[in-house]
């Protein structure tokens, strides 16, 4: 079972997703919180969701090679604990999905209304600085986009080859279908690696671009 959503962070974060953004910052800034801590918090909650999605991949990955290398048992158990593992991937990539969607549009308000707000500033020296540290906000988060979705694209194949692999085992549960899927393992295997070593790197992006906000 997966863990329940907070409602009312969720209500809102399917409000700003939905198209009431209007709705959500009003709300949010009435109990304290401007887009500025809500990118945050967001780029926080995308971490997140992409460690928790590492690790559900890392578990699939590690009952395909288990049921690769049968030797005897209940193979109809093993199959069946790989179908949840490739569920809770499932779960997990949407939850990350979400997740970037929604920093993808804090991050566009917040930028719309820097820029507009420097529109209204008189005092050029203030005006100029403030500009700066847009840009230089704007350069970070574009390194850290670029990290998410990197990772976020390559959770396609690696769900996509699981999934065939899950149903093939349901098709051909013996040890002799079993045997002949070395290749697939192999391809699975470089593939999970890759999505994992790509979250790690949005990882560390993401940790960078939050010391921005502190």
């Amino acid at each position: 079972m997966h863990p329940r959503t907070p409602v009312l962070p969720f209500l809102l974060a399917l409000c700003v997703l939905v198209g009431c953004q209007t709705l959500y910052y009003s709300t949010w800034e009435k109990l304290g919180k401007e887009k500025r801590h809500l990118l945050r918090d967001n780029v926080e909650g995308a971490q997140q969701a992409q460690q928790k999605a590492s690790e559900e991949f890392k578990d699939a990955l590690t009952q395909v090679q288990e049921i690769y290398g049968f030797e005897g048992g209940d193979l109809e158990a093993m199959y069946h604990r790989l179908q949840d593992d490739y569920d809770a991937c499932a779960y997990r990539a949407q939850a990350v999905e979400e997740r970037i969607e929604t920093v993808e549009q804090i991050a566009g308000d917040l930028f719309a209304e820097w820029e507009a707000e420097i529109d209204q500033m008189a005092n050029h020296k203030l005006k100029s600085a403030s500009r700066e540290s847009l840009i230089d906000t704007k350069h970070r988060y574009a390194r850290l986009h670029r990290a998410m979705e990197k990772a976020r694209v390559r959770m396609t194949p690696a769900l996509n080859h699981l999934r065939d692999y899950v149903l093939y085992l349901k098709h051909n549960l013996n040890a002799q279908a079993v045997g002949t899927l070395g290749s697939e393992v192999n391809s699975i295997q470089a593939e999970v690696e890759n999505l994992i070593a790509d979250i790690s790197d949005s990882i560390q992006e993401a940790d960078a671009f939050l010391k921005t906000l502190e």
